[in-house]
């Protein structure tokens, strides 16, 4: 790998475009302009060229949007109706997007960079199975009666916290809309969401397939913009009950922050990670060499739990590193739409100079860099090739830091303690693997590592009934599963004497 010819087999970047028919911002059911009238830039990552031209919201737009939300919880029929009418709704949502796969697969390919395939196969399906398993959930929703210690009887409500912002990434942006919007809209919440700048267009397509679902005006809304304004208003407004984020952690405080000094709104974040993935000496080479190679390739390294820190035991770590540089020679890195390609472009320049600024920095920490290393192409696009390096050090910046990309660290230990230690050193705690055919030492590891979510002998195994989210810096909260659920709930209890004496 490295050179140009190289590139997809030598395949150019397939130009072919999907049809682009929603750009605006989408608000009480309406597709309306920004108040400003300005717009922005979406880029193509496979060639670097524009995509389409996008309404660029601000505060003054996310105030209309969260008026409309307000709206239709207040005195709309969207929280009032019966859950199972709500579900019906949901799965009639879902059965347009199963519809529209490909033409999703195709913006998110086009738009962010993501395999054309992989989002038919996986990224459309996923979402479709998220938003059903919620709407089958949507009539579920009970409280509970209470044992009272006193002559009362008491019971427990779960109603819906109001108006939910959500403020998505773009590395996934069809699972993550519905990951964060399935949840809401059948607990009977009301939804402001802002796409990543990078990413928006899917969210709009969906806004137009909720529409034709039934789902009633105000109940999603769909602004795009920056995250510095219109995801800063999402987290500041007095009008928003709750508040999900999911992107780095410099920026989950900031939205803490925000909205800790406005009106005390519940936040839950998801954020950055450094996971590890840790290789015993009885592990299977093939099967390891796999998951730890997968592990930091997969969506081309964009994905917060990418095991980008391997830990291989001593007595198989040269046998290991071996396969992972073999399996880096047949990586064919291209065109989206390629069916032979297994890794797209990064979704934006930015986040390509990046991660190509993180291997300058391993090499000169003094790392081994023992693949790839190099950008692909003719200059045109962001493509990067899998990069390994090998005698890594904890305080190196690459060891220590979130790269989200295909770069991965390599390190050798000897004992399940130290393996232990150093997995748990990071400041980040979002998942971790390990391989091992020791039922003891899985049992042991995976309730020593501080992290949401432990795979062992697999890796992203990701399921709609499985909770998901991180320890330490890497935010709290938990979605999918009926954790997700509870999260746009409140609790209420209704207390009532037993007898008809005045209760004092």
């Amino acid at each position: 790998m490295g050179s140009e010819a190289e590139l997809a087999n030598g395949v150019k970047p397939d130009l072919r475009l999907p049809t682009i028919n929603f750009t605006k911002l989408f608000i009480n059911g309406e597709f309306v302009d920004a108040v400003s009238g300005q717009t922005f830039e979406t880029i193509d990552p496979r060639t670097g060229d524009v995509l389409a031209r996008v309404a660029l919201g601000d505060k003054e737009d996310i105030d209309l949007a969260v008026g409309a939300a307000r709206a239709a919880f207040d005195s709309g029929p969207w929280p009032r109706l019966s859950g199972s009418e709500r579900g019906r709704l949901m799965m009639k949502f879902a059965d347009l997007v199963d519809q529209h796969a490909e033409e999703i697969a195709a913006i998110d390919a086009a738009d962010g960079g993501k395999l054309f395939g992989f989002g038919v196969a996986v990224d459309v399906p996923t979402g479709c199975r998220t938003l059903r398993y919620y709407a089958g959930a949507a009539d579920k929703i009970h409280g509970e009666v209470l044992k009272m210690s006193r002559e009362l009887q008491g019971y427990t409500l779960r109603e819906p916290v109001g108006v939910v912002g959500h403020i998505i990434p773009w590395n996934f942006p069809t699972i993550m809309f519905f990951m964060k919007v399935s949840p809401a809209l059948a607990a009977g919440c009301t939804i402001v969401l802002k796409p990543a700048e990078q990413t928006p267009l899917s969210a709009l397509f969906f806004a137009h397939l909720a529409k034709q679902a039934g789902i009633p005006d105000g109940v999603l809304n769909v602004v795009n913009g920056y995250g510095a304004t219109a995801g800063a208003a999402i987290s500041s407004h007095m009008d928003i009950d709750l508040v999900c984020f999911t992107g780095s952690t410099d920026v989950g405080r900031k939205v803490m922050q925000s909205a800790a000094s406005s009106n005390l709104k519940q936040v839950y974040l998801e954020l950055g990670g450094k996971s590890p993935l840790i290789i015993f000496d009885d592990a299977d080479v093939d099967v390891a060499a796999g998951l730890a190679f997968a592990g930091i390739t997969f969506n081309k390294g964009e994905i917060c739990v990418a095991a980008s820190r391997v830990f291989i035991q001593e007595g198989i770590y040269d046998k290991v590193v071996e396969k992972l540089v073999e399996k880096t020679k047949s990586w064919v890195v291209g065109d989206p739409f390629d069916p032979n390609v297994h890794q797209g472009p990064q979704v934006s320049k930015q986040q390509f100079d990046k991660i190509l600024a993180y291997i300058e920095h391993g090499k000169r920490e003094g790392a081994s860099l023992v693949a790839g290393g190099n950008a692909l192409g003719d200059g045109r696009g962001y493509y990067v090739e899998p990069t390994i390096f090998t005698d890594v050090e904890e305080d190196m910046k690459i060891a220590k830091e979130e790269i989200f990309g295909p770069v991965l660290c390599v390190m050798k230990f000897k004992t399940m303690e130290e393996a232990i230690k150093r997995a748990n050193s990071s400041n980040y705690g979002l998942a971790g693997g390990i391989v091992t055919k020791s039922l003891d030492t899985a049992n042991t590891v995976s309730r020593s590592i501080r992290a949401g979510v432990i795979w062992v002998n697999c890796y992203f195994a990701f399921d709609t009934d499985c909770p998901y989210g991180g320890y330490k810096m890497s935010g709290f909260g938990r979605d999918n599963g009926m954790e997700a659920l509870h999260k746009y709930l409140q609790v209420k209890s209704v207390v009532t004497p037993l007898y008809n004496s005045p209760w004092l």
